[in-house]
């Protein structure tokens, strides 16, 4: 199966789900709406779902469709939710190593501590390793407060909202070692636990 589909058929199975729960009617449109698909896109999903046992649609009349989510169903976003669940977490591990690797690097290097820029969902992993590694951990919201915040000797890590094409202005930090983009790192393919160094 696609991998686009893996998340619409979700949203939609999750739609489904909640509105049962709520004990509220859901449109084929609200639907469509958080998949993020087309109408007839939805039409689609919805039919094969009800193809594969998944869910059952009730014509009540000539309006108004009732969609109900099946045992099978219930079972199909447990065990999606379970797979995503299951390689979110690995991804934060294999991310923290990598972070990890890259801290450590830094304050072997002699840097006297770590900078983020920018908002990151990879904060709380840069923290916890700056506080492992007895490392000091500062934040700059926005690009702007570096040239507060920075001073010599900083290692600097940009949040995954700001491009590589982004240049200090300090002239004190243009050591390219000196700096890490998240944005960069995500763009390479996740190595392997075993490839990443300890």
């Amino acid at each position: 199966m696609p991998t686009e589909h893996f998340d619409e058929e979700l949203v939609i199975l999750e739609n489904i789900y909640d509105s049962a729960r709520k004990e509220q009617e859901i449109r084929q449109r609200d639907l469509a709406h958080v998949a993020g698909v087309s109408l007839g896109m939805a039409n689609a999903i919805l039919k094969r779902m009800a193809q594969k046992g998944w869910i059952t649609i009730r014509r009540v009349n000539s309006r108004n469709i009732h969609y109900a989510i099946t045992p099978e169903g219930l079972h199909e976003i447990a065990r999606r939710s379970y797979r995503y669940v299951k390689r979110t977490i690995k991804n934060v591990v294999i991310y923290r190593d990598l972070l990890d690797r890259i801290i450590l690097s830094a304050k072997l290097q002699g840097y006297s501590g770590v900078i983020l820029v920018g908002i990151s969902d990879f904060e709380f992993i840069i923290e916890h390793v700056c506080l492992r590694h007895e490392f000091p951990f500062f934040k700059a919201i926005e690009v702007s407060q570096i040239e507060q915040l920075v001073t010599k000797g900083l290692f600097v890590i940009y949040s995954e909202n700001i491009a590589p094409s982004h240049l200090s202005s300090n002239p004190e930090q243009t050591d390219a070692s000196a700096i890490v983009y998240l944005s960069a790192l995500l763009e390479e393919p996740l190595p392997a636990p075993s490839e990443i160094e300890r």
